[in-house]
């Protein structure tokens, strides 16, 4: 994709903290021929901290898209919030292996962050795509009454999966939040 509205010029800028704002819709999505979205609303918010040898960016990514429900097929809202981390360095040649480390030829003076973004938004994703109204039992389609009358037990089993945790993973949560 090159196009130069996500691109971060960063020569000119002294070192320090700068902040970049992008408004993502299908557009941005369209230029990939990623489709899955009947319609996206994300602001991207980068934090661009330079250094004198390198540069920390940080991305974070809040918004929705629209996306078709995985068992009804129901259009629905999905909120999406996701965060990157990437460093930019500079050496002989580019080189974007690393997903976390991004290596710039010596002289470059700006940055293409939308396959960065692309990235982010994409995987921030989950696996399966199911409409609130399903989980709390307020949706009434034709998919649905379909699916209960010829007995499906997945739909029980994901709210029962989504209202039950297993204890063990519960205490080691617990040391994620006693940081």
């Amino acid at each position: 994709m090159k196009n130069r509205e996500y691109h971060i010029p960063f020569s000119g800028l002294k070192e320090g903290k700068h902040q970049f704002e992008f408004a993502i819709d299908n557009t941005f999505f369209n230029a990939y021929d990623f489709n899955d979205f009947n319609a996206a609303e994300l602001n991207v918010h980068v934090t661009l901290k330079k250094l004198s040898t390198m540069m920390e960016l940080a991305f974070e990514a809040t918004g929705s898209v629209r996306v078709n429900c995985d068992t009804t097929n129901e259009p629905f809202d999905l909120p999406l919030q996701s965060s990157l981390d990437l460093v930019v360095k500079f050496g002989e040649a580019f080189d974007n292996e690393n997903e976390a480390l991004l290596v710039l030829p010596h002289g470059e003076h700006q940055v293409d962050v939308s396959q960065y973004i692309y990235e982010m938004i994409v995987l921030a994703l989950p696996a399966k795509k199911v409409h609130p109204g399903v989980l709390d039992g307020t949706l009434k389609s034709e998919a649905l009454e379909t699916l209960q009358k010829l007995g499906v037990k997945e739909l029980k089993e994901q709210k029962e999966a989504i209202e039950e945790t297993d204890p063990r993973w519960d205490a080691l949560k617990k040391l994620l939040t006693d940081k």
